[in-house]
């Protein structure tokens, strides 16, 4: 059997042992192998650079979970909970580095001073950061890991995600959810619901590339198509 999502991608049963289309969004656990040292009773936490962090959990996500909609609209991405969204992604003769660095300026310029939760999305072929730990799970039960931390870690954490070499987490949203970024599975482009003043900023700064998008309007920027 073989299903097509919203967004037109297809995936077989084969591909997705266990996998359903309309499954809840719930915690997922990832296997564990002898280097995994976390505990599942309990808040999970890891080390790296020198601290802990928190892996967040369903509750963490509870907010977006499953308050998408369908179709090729922004909201597919982005809850219907915000003022305003827009796309955006590197544009022509601007490296993936100074685009995402610019990107993150600009949001935590904007940011009171706060954890940020950061979600990488695990396709089994890029990088998740903490490979050993529970997942949760969104949109189309994809899993992702999430991790309370913060813009710098957004920027140095990660080794190449979906859309090339660079660092950004796939989905990212500050601890008062005052904006959610998202990327998904296929998509060459980033989607972001914000406030009105929050998506001018990102449009003022040329590296940013943002453009709005109405809430109904198909997502795809104008040049680019979807996989």
């Amino acid at each position: 059997m073989a299903w097509v999502c919203p967004e037109g991608h297809r995936w077989r049963a084969t591909d997705r042992p266990g996998w359903s289309p309309w499954a809840t969004p719930t915690a997922v656990t990832a296997p564990r192998d002898a280097s995994d040292t976390t505990t599942r009773t309990g808040p999970v936490q890891v080390d790296k650079d020198g601290r802990s962090w928190r892996i967040g959990t369903a509750t963490d996500v509870a907010w977006l979970a499953g308050r998408t909609t369908q179709g090729f609209s922004v909201t597919t991405a982005i809850p219907p909970v915000f003022e305003a969204y827009g796309t955006f992604h590197p544009p022509a003769g601007v490296g993936l580095h100074a685009h995402e660095h610019a990107v993150i300026d600009e949001l935590a310029a904007c940011t009171p001073a706060q954890p940020w939760w950061l979600g990488f999305l695990d396709t089994g072929a890029h990088d998740v950061v903490f490979p050993h730990v529970p997942r949760v799970s969104l949109y189309w039960d994809w899993s992702y890991v999430l991790v309370e931390a913060g813009p710098e870690q957004a920027l140095s954490w990660r080794t190449g995600h979906m859309r090339g070499d660079g660092a950004l987490p796939d989905l990212f949203f500050p601890a008062d959810r005052s904006w959610l970024v998202s990327a998904l599975w296929d998509d060459t482009w980033t989607d972001i619901g914000a406030s009105a003043a929050v998506l001018a900023g990102l449009r003022r700064n040329p590296l940013v590339n943002a453009r709005l998008v109405g809430p109904d309007d198909d997502a795809c920027p104008p040049g680019l198509a979807r996989d």
